[in-house]
């Protein structure tokens, strides 16, 4: 098949392309968006994720025929916009924070062809459990949490710290697998055909 669109994967994140080959599928190819991503003032979590994939699926170069694949994954705590820690100690304070609550993790999708996009929100609540001084240390020794928004990553070690989720689970990890599936149909990447 020919007329397949090639796939183009607006992050540099190992997790996406894992989760993208659940799906079977590989990007064509990895180009990574280069946006400010810092928080306007007074923008709450969701709407924050939301226009962060729209920017890196507009900012990413692609031809026309091309399917381009942005998301961005937000930890929000209240309104609270938790990003990636700088350093140990603003991992530990966001780790603090969130010990015996309820929080939302909010990945937006972004799929672009030519001058059409197709976006999905979805909004998943985690709970973590109280963390005790062992538990934090431990954690914070296994560097796990450097480049994870709001300092863990379910599907690491941290899974341990992760009682209860409700939602998707592979939206925590970075891509919504069910929407994304859908997003990238409704951009004419058939995922389920077969490949020749």
């Amino acid at each position: 098949m020919s007329d397949m669109p090639r796939l183009i994967l607006g992050s540099g994140s190992p997790r996406r392309r894992e989760l993208l080959a659940q799906l079977g599928v590989s990007a064509d190819d990895i180009r990574p968006p280069d946006i400010d991503e810092d928080p306007r003032k007074g923008e709450l979590p969701r709407p924050y994720c939301v226009r962060l994939a729209r920017e890196k699926a507009l900012a990413i170069p692609a031809d026309p025929e091309e399917v381009v694949l942005s998301a961005d994954t937000t930890v929000a705590l209240g309104r609270r916009i938790l990003g990636k820690p700088e350093d140990e100690k603003e991992a530990a304070g966001f780790l603090t924070a969130l010990s015996g609550r309820r929080h939302r993790v909010i990945t937006a999708v972004a799929v672009r062809r030519g001058d059409k996009l197709w976006e999905r929100d979805v909004v998943t609540q985690v709970k973590m459990k109280m963390l005790s001084n062992e538990e934090l240390n431990a954690y914070l020794a296994s560097g796990d949490w450097r480049g994870k928004a709001g300092g863990y990553a379910i599907q690491g070690p941290a899974g341990a710290l992760i009682p209860w989720i409700s939602g998707s689970f592979t939206a925590v990890v970075g891509l919504p697998l069910a929407e994304t599936a859908n997003l990238l149909q409704a951009a004419g990447y058939p995922l389920y055909k077969a490949r020749s």
